[in-house]
């Protein structure tokens, strides 16, 4: 089963994702700029002011520093700050953090230290400030990002509810984005399943009306041959296939018209499987009853089915009826087995293209009425379809199929 990914969350992770990169853009630009303004206020400043003061010191000049500022040459300098590399460098003396440029001229080293530089304080400020922009920026990324995710996919969601549920007239096909495109289609493609499905709803329902009637006069006239030629076996014997032919046709339209109908609109009983098998047995003997086959009822563990007692008993009486024949020799087994109804046969088996039509392998053969398969095959699977149920088929070792109807628990 494929994973639901929600297109919302999408949208949100992308906007998420933006506002992550484009924060990173701005930290990276924040840092190089307050690094250079550290070289322009800090190290330059310094800088300025060794060169300044050095010459000064050297023509025995008063050397007047800045508040914040001091220079000191030569012994002057105090012992912590002694044997520093030159250049501009931190430095951190009893706890207090002085930025230090270390240079020497001809009369010896020097220093120049600035006290109370607020670069620090500043710098730490500046990042503050971007550390708030940053978890604002996202915050507002994820309302956003949240916000358009409701307006995007909330249409999607009344669209695709109103599908559903079947509703006639579905929402957005006046607007004029994309969406309005989606539900247009969407609302043609409906109209074009409704259209086909009261067509065929209404052909099914025509031509059983209409044969209903000739095969209930087919029948009964056989019923009358079959009453008065007693003394002509041949006559008797044609009659008699005459009557079952009609009667199977009866039940075939009967069944077509029911799975004319939703499934919500046919009652479900709740019934005993075995005694149904025993009669579709039964029923079905007189079909072997010329040849060496022997068809009989196995047994096994009883089960409840709910379902149309109608659809269960054609669905099984078929694939009884299909064996019985296509088997010219050997035996035909019905049986239970595991909350399922088998079907076992020594015919000559289903072409592969046949079961994997039934078994609903892409490229499998369709099924049709006058093919080896049978009409009867197809209506097995449009009623197990209908049930719930899984129809199965496979060959058997030796020869023969096997047919298996999986019904849901009760």
């Amino acid at each position: 089963m494929t994973r639901f990914k929600s297109i919302g969350k999408r949208i949100v992770t992308a906007y998420l994702l933006f506002a992550v990169a484009c924060s990173l853009l701005f930290a990276i630009s924040a840092a190089v700029v307050v690094e250079g303004i550290e070289v322009r206020l800090v190290d330059e400043r310094l800088m300025e002011v060794a060169a300044w003061a050095s010459p000064r010191h050297a023509g025995k000049l008063p050397v007047e520093m800045p508040a914040g500022l001091n220079f000191h040459h030569g012994n002057e300098i105090p012992l912590s700050l002694r044997g520093l590399e030159q250049g501009v460098q931190e430095v951190t003396v009893d706890g207090v953090g002085l930025h230090v440029f270390s240079g020497r001229d001809r009369d010896g080293p020097f220093v120049v230290v600035d006290h109370e530089s607020d670069y620090e304080s500043v710098e730490l400020a500046v990042y503050s400030m971007f550390g708030l922009g940053f978890l604002g920026f996202i915050g507002m990324s994820v309302v956003l990002g949240r916000y358009m995710a409701r307006r995007f996919v909330a249409p999607i969601v009344a669209l695709s509810t109103a599908v559903a549920e079947r509703k006639a007239d579905l929402p957005l096909q006046d607007n004029a984005d994309e969406l309005g495109i989606l539900a247009r289609a969407f609302a043609a493609h409906t109209g074009e399943l409704q259209q086909f499905l009261e067509r065929e709803r209404f052909f099914t329902g025509d031509v059983s009306h209409e044969l209903r009637t000739p095969l209930t006069i087919i029948a009964g006239a056989a019923e009358v041959v079959m009453m008065e030629s007693g003394d002509r076996p041949a006559a008797h014997a044609a009659a008699e296939r005459i009557y079952r032919a009609a009667r199977d046709a009866g039940e075939s339209v009967h069944v077509l018209l029911m799975l004319a109908r939703s499934p919500d609109l046919i009652e479900s009983d709740v019934f005993m499987i075995d005694a149904l098998l025993r009669e579709e047995v039964v029923r079905y003997q007189p079909l072997v009853a010329d040849k060496p086959v022997l068809l009989s009822f196995a047994g096994g563990a009883d089960f409840a089915v709910r379902a149309p007692c109608r659809l269960v008993a054609s669905a099984i009486g078929n694939l009884v009826r299909n064996a019985c024949v296509y088997t010219a020799q050997g035996e035909i087994t019905v049986l239970l087995e595991d909350h399922a109804v088998l079907v076992r046969d020594t015919g000559p088996g289903l072409p592969e293209a046949v079961i994997g039509a039934l078994q609903g392998v892409t490229g499998g053969a369709r099924l049709r009425g006058s093919e080896g398969t049978g009409l009867g095959l197809a209506l097995v699977k449009r009623i197990c379809h209908q049930m719930g149920a899984t129809l199965a088929v496979a060959p058997m070792a030796g020869g023969g199929t096997e047919f298996s109807i999986r019904f849901p628990a009760v």
